[in-house]
């Protein structure tokens, strides 16, 4: 059943199939009509199923045939010349977008064109790589036939099942749809799912493989356990089966049914309905060993009875009792109140207004909370070129564009965490992040993020457990320990083993032990997922990490409140663009760093007087709050940024180039000396005292100085 409103179980699956005709095609419907976005990836003449009819009398163009109209509903399509760099480069492009790639080429085409799975995976390491061969990829096993074409007729010769399929020895016969293709491409779909969920959790795919003799193989199971239980050549078995009876087609008065009696129980029952209970008790048929071994006169007794009534009498006398159904064409399915009430026959609209929709066979599985999407129309060649190949490209940021960016993703305080988790030789190992986040209460899911860069990468998403340890306002250094490369840090740091022998370290907020539940590929990191199985907590204060630094919380309030209660307050800013720090500059060349006026004294009234003066400030957090023993006031200053150029009174100066002894003020030019100093280092510190000396409250993983 199709709903309108539905967008698919497989919704925000991207799928590239560069697949033609039947087994590839066949897998890609399976995840279009689920909701993948399947793009088809064609060459000038398309898909060879364009071509290949049946057509309709009202398409005397043959733009439109069946084969391809029934594989290809719901999908898209470009049209690249890959033998061409400019084809080959807006494939990668789009490879780079893609969950899935499917293709069914003879082992090497993709590699001569460059486009191999070890090639495109270096930029999209999540992909999974779908290939359909006759004879499989050498990658997964050489066949002497690996350069051979194969198509539906070869897979099923080679394979075994037409050796089974027919009435005689002597006429094996092929199965009438094409199961070569399309048993291939069910399990191909089947590959890729399993692939996917792998992908999801490790981060990920990988090169998938099915060859088309090999799934026939695989359906032909039984003349395998046959030969080696038996020594015997399983052939042809008509209708029969070689184990049951009576198992097969019986005649009706108006043609056939087909009856499968595969126990006693059934037996009884269909002898009954035949007006024959004792029948069931005979030693020659009481069993099913027995009827098997006496199959001719069974099929016989069975025969005579159905021939004298027609199917639909069958179908009542029959019907639910034992298992029965009326041999059908076509036009009996299409007609069967069964096809319509699960809504077996799809429409396929046309593309031309007003046009006959086409009428397909449906998808035929169904999940309770994610019905199928309604069905679409499939594209004409390349119909999709403006969507997926000029759409404008994405800009390269620039080193000031990744500044900015880095800025606004530090816009928000979080906490700082250490992660940890053991080797497979049982050693520890850990990094400090500052990317933890809950994710659900149920189940109760956490994640953090680690850079593919980490020395520990292959470490954390191998390892079955992890733990986050959430650090307090003291444990600055902890945190700095952990960032470094140090190959001491768990003989250096205080822990313990938690549950799954997972190192938490001591006295912190929090620490969760977690079993690895997925991992997502995430640019230039790795999201790791991870289920809550243990936890422990404790009161205190949290380490926090804000716009590149740590800071304690709670920390600004007291020394700001203590400061205002004492005299005269100035309120200044250390604002700095780049690697540059805004002054105000008076006519005898003394510097200061901006104050807010005195009729506002606060952080708004400064941030107010910079912008009436055309200066965008943004003011981080508090560097320094001082007590001036040459004026008897106190300062408070912070730490923050300035945009727009300088107007009169304002000068921008490097760092480098601070004249400070220009800066009149004591306490003021110390506190810019220490800035230029902090700077360099990456290390600010909140100063808390006089201009002689006072109090650094670092907020990087540094021991306190004492000025």
């Amino acid at each position: 059943m199709s709903d309108p409103q539905s967008k698919g179980i497989l919704t925000g699956l991207r799928v590239l199939d560069l697949s033609r005709m039947l087994s590839g095609p066949y897998c890609t419907m399976m995840l279009a009509d689920h909701g993948a976005e399947v793009i088809k990836v064609e060459s000038a003449g398309g898909d060879t199923s364009r071509k290949n009819g049946p057509f309709r009398d009202d398409d005397p163009d043959h733009e439109w045939a069946g084969y391809f109209v029934s594989l290809n509903r719901n999908k898209k399509s470009v049209q690249l010349d890959l033998k061409t760099d400019e084809g080959r480069i807006a494939f990668r492009r789009l490879a780079d977008t893609a969950d899935v790639l499917v293709e069914n080429f003879r082992p090497g085409v993709m590699e001569r064109l460059g486009l191999s799975y070890e090639s495109l995976a270096e930029t999209n390491p999540r992909l999974v790589y779908a290939a359909i061969r006759g004879f499989g990829d050498p990658r997964t096993g050489e066949s002497p036939y690996g350069n051979w074409p194969s198509y539906d007729v070869v897979a099923q010769a080679m394979g075994g099942i037409m050796s089974l399929t027919g009435p005689a020895p002597d006429s094996p016969t092929k199965v009438g749809p094409g199961i070569g293709d399309v048993f291939a491409g069910i399990m191909m779909a089947f590959g890729v799912m399993a692939a996917l969920r792998q992908a999801g959790s490790t981060g990920k795919g990988q090169f998938v493989d099915v060859a088309m003799y090999d799934a026939m193989i695989s359906l032909c199971e039984r003349a395998i356990y046959l030969h080696d239980f038996e020594g015997s050549l399983p052939g042809p078995e008509g209708n029969d089966h070689p184990f049951l009876a009576p198992f097969g087609l019986f005649p009706a008065s108006d043609g056939s049914v087909a009856l499968g009696i595969v126990d006693d129980a059934f037996w009884a029952k269909l002898c009954a309905a035949m007006g024959l209970p004792d029948l069931a008790q005979e030693p020659k048929f009481a069993t099913r060993a027995a009827r098997a071994q006496n199959r001719d006169t069974v099929n016989a007794i069975v025969s005579e009875w159905t021939i004298a009534h027609s199917k639909l009498e069958l179908s009542g006398l029959l019907g639910g009792l034992v298992p029965f159904g009326p041999l059908q064409d076509i036009a009996d399915i299409m007609a069967d109140p069964h096809v319509a009430a699960r809504k077996m026959l799809a429409q396929v609209p046309h593309p031309d207004q007003g046009a006959k929709p086409w009428t397909v066979a449906a998808n035929p599985l169904r999940f309770e909370n994610a019905p199928l999407p309604a069905v679409q129309t499939p594209p004409r060649l390349g119909a999709d070129n403006d969507t997926y190949l000029h759409a404008p490209a994405v800009p390269e940021m620039t080193d000031n564009d990744k500044r900015a960016l880095r800025n606004a993703f530090g816009s928000f305080a979080t906490g700082v965490t250490v992660v940890t988790t053991r080797q497979p030789d049982g050693t520890p190992r850990g990094f400090t992040a500052n990317s933890f986040s809950s994710v659900s209460l149920d189940p109760p899911l956490l994640l953090i993020c680690i850079a593919k860069t980490a020395q520990s990468l292959d470490t954390f998403t191998s390892a079955p457990h992890f733990s986050i340890n959430v650090l307090n306002e003291e444990q600055k250094a902890i945190s700095g320990l952990f960032a470094s490369q140090s190959a001491e840090k768990f003989d250096i740091a205080d822990w313990h083993s938690g549950a799954a022998d997972m190192p938490l370290l001591d006295d912190t907020l929090a620490g969760f032990v977690c079993s690895r539940e997925q991992m997502v590929d995430a640019g230039d990191h790795i999201v790791l997922i991870g289920r809550v199985i243990s936890y422990e907590t404790r009161d205190g204060p949290p380490l926090g990490y804000f716009k590149g630094n740590y800071f304690t919380l709670g920390l600004e309030r007291p020394l700001v409140s203590a400061a205002s209660q004492h005299g005269d307050v100035s309120i200044g800013a250390l604002a700095a663009r780049d690697q540059e720090l805004l002054f105000t500059v008076t006519p005898d060349g003394s510097i200061a760093v901006p104050r807010a006026p005195a009729q506002n004294k606060s952080r708004a009234g400064l941030t107010a007087a910079l912008k009436a003066d055309g200066l965008s400030a943004h003011l981080d957090f508090l560097y320094a709050v001082y007590q001036d023993s040459e004026s008897g006031g106190h300062g408070i200053y912070y730490h923050g940024s300035a945009s727009g150029e300088a107007p009169q009174g304002y000068r921008y100066f490097t760092l480098d180039d601070v004249p400070l002894e220009c800066i009149s003020n004591t306490a003021e030019r110390s506190m810019v000396a220490r800035y230029i100093e902090e700077f360099r280092h990456g290390s600010f510190g909140i100063y808390q005292g006089d201009e002689t000396q006072g109090r650094v409250h670092r907020i990087l993983a540094v021991d306190p100085s004492t000025h």
